[in-house]
């Protein structure tokens, strides 16, 4: 037994069917000995990557008519990776990224779930400086995520892993429901040399519920990615 419990649900996205397996609820708790405690994650903080939240419905649902020919595409923070599996069914060239263990595990699991093909994955820790490139990840055309400002410390380690894997005229798009953090990653990212767009969500899902949270659209001209490298 895996030590914790989960839930097969049907996430819709603009029409199409999502089958997602997911954990039960927020008191699941089952970290490895090999990675805890020296990830880091709390108990309570455990759970949060295997829960379907509405800002990945929104972020999905953006993905869903986003223009992506062309683009590498990068989904950080991903949880579960909802948003990933949409541009996957539209043949988009993504990877998805995240910190915690079970990522890879449960993203494995919806790919077939959903009969969708193998799916670039690798853990990505916002602690480290990857300014030499040692991860292997690269540059993207497009990166993002949605609800990834939810501790004190992230805005500047968010900023730093963008900018270190934004390609030359990349686009950031990120999802928050108005997190406190919101203000100074945008600060972070103004130093980094990034322009910001804001557009408020729709305000009801497509399940009908309520939706607080906006847009965030980071861009760069080609001239001030090459001043602030």
């Amino acid at each position: 037994m895996p030590g914790y419990q989960v839930k097969h649900q049907t996430v819709t996205i603009a029409g199409w069917d999502y089958a997602i397996c997911s954990l039960l609820d927020g008191q699941q708790y089952a970290p490895a000995r090999e990675t805890d405690p020296s990830n880091g994650m709390s108990e309570s903080g455990w759970p949060l990557f295997g829960q379907v939240w509405p800002s990945a419905r929104v972020l999905a649902l953006a993905m869903d008519k986003h223009a992506i020919a062309g683009k590498r595409i990068l989904e950080i923070g991903a949880g579960l990776a909802l948003a990933s599996l949409v541009i996957h069914r539209r043949a988009g060239d993504v990877t998805v990224t995240d910190w915690h263990p079970l990522t890879e595990t449960f993203l494995q699991r919806n790919l077939q779930a959903n009969h969708l093909g193998p799916l670039n994955y690798q853990a990505g820790d916002w602690e480290v400086d990857d300014a030499d490139g040692a991860s292997g990840l690269g540059r993207f055309d497009l990166i993002i995520g949605s609800d990834v400002l939810y501790e004190r410390q992230q805005p500047a380690q968010l900023a730093r892993f963008v900018h270190q894997h934004a390609a030359p005229g990349a686009d950031i798009i990120i999802v928050d429901p108005d997190r406190s953090n919101r203000s100074e990653f945008c600060k972070a990212m103004h130093a980094l040399g990034y322009q910001l767009t804001m557009a408020l969500a729709e305000r009801t899902l497509e399940t009908g519920e309520a939706y607080k949270g906006r847009f965030l659209h980071f861009s760069r001209s080609d001239e001030t990615s090459a001043t602030t490298r």
